[in-house]
């Protein structure tokens, strides 16, 4: 007798087949095996690069995770670069790093390094701790090495050295992205992992332009509409910089707007957020979508009509949590 099959059972709904997608299991090794086989062509090529400039070879192992095949050692400080793209660096972190360096007299995190174009190296994640272990007068640095450039630009989203804020991360972005249309213009939605959110790249390039602007206040409404673009990346580019210029004049609107606010007495650091919350048109929308263009255009048309005076000062209490950065 044929019977319903039972929909009950979690092995056949949509979300155990997505949690059984998430959960494809990642390769690791033992703790054996991370030392032993056999070194390839390209890391024993790697070590001799590293011994011709200088370095020295502490050891080669296996990536614990994966397999890979990586280098520890000792690099001369001299031929070490932080990668082009990266944020600006923190003064104020850079000395409280070398001032901990100098009182423990160790150096216990090595860098990441990779080989650049030219034949030096780029740190893609150690560039605080880079630039402290100049300022104390090191001669060389401790670096795990790996042998595959394209690791300098995937490690930027695991980088924890020293949080980023927004303004950092749009930039450290945007000038990858910079970076990659020159090396290997592929198609911006195909370095989802490098850029992890499309809205970086549009901010990045207004922050460019516009140092302070606020961007945390616009970045709820632009992680909702922004997605990564079909187009390669010098195309792309010059997209997202047409977008970036509507994002400013938008600005300027908004700045407008904030400024009646506070001739009618209004102070709040929030001035900004609430103006921008109550221009987003999809803020009683959930769910709905919007390309990014056309929330920037609507965004734009009702801050042309928006009217300082109609403001009540209970109305500021729904405004979202974040200050101007100016």
């Amino acid at each position: 007798m044929l019977t319903k099959r039972s929909t009950s059972s979690s092995k056949n709904t949509p979300a155990a087949s997505r949690r059984r997608k998430h959960a494809a299991p990642v390769p690791t090794l033992s703790a054996g095996d991370v030392t032993g086989g056999t070194q390839t062509p390209e890391v024993e090529a790697l070590c001799r690069e590293i011994r011709e400039c200088g370095g020295g070879i502490v050891g080669a192992y296996r990536d614990p995770v994966g397999g890979h095949w990586q280098v520890v050692a000792s690099l001369p400080i001299d031929r070490i670069e932080p990668t082009p793209f990266q944020r600006d660096i923190s003064d104020a972190h850079v000395a409280r790093l070398g001032d901990v360096i100098s009182r423990m007299g160790r150096f216990l995190d090595p860098i990441v390094a990779v080989r650049n174009p030219e034949g030096a190296f780029w740190t893609p994640n150690g560039h605080h701790r880079l630039a402290a272990m100049r300022g104390l007068g090191a001669r060389s640095i401790v670096a795990v090495v790996v042998p595959e450039a394209a690791v300098a630009y995937q490690i930027l989203a695991m980088n924890t050295e020293k949080g980023h804020n927004l303004r950092e991360k749009s930039l450290e972005v945007v000038r990858m992205a910079r970076s990659l249309s020159g090396l290997e213009p592929r198609a911006e939605q195909d370095y989802a992992l490098e850029f992890e959110e499309a809205s970086y790249l549009t901010l990045g390039l207004a922050y460019e332009k516009r140092g302070r602007l606020s961007g945390g206040a616009y970045h709820p409404v632009l992680k909702r509409v922004e997605t990564f673009l079909a187009e390669p990346l010098p195309e792309s580019l010059r997209v997202r910089g047409e977008r970036s210029d509507r994002l400013l004049a938008l600005d300027d609107l908004v700045i407008a707007a904030v400024t009646g606010l506070k001739e009618r007495g209004f102070t709040s650091p929030y001035l900004k957020a609430f103006v921008v919350a109550r221009l987003n048109p999809l803020r009683f929308r959930r769910g709905a979508t919007m390309s990014a263009d056309a929330a920037l255009e609507a965004m734009s048309t009702a801050a042309r009509k928006f009217d300082p005076d109609k403001v009540k000062a209970g109305d500021l209490a729904s405004a979202p949590p974040v200050a101007a950065e100016e």
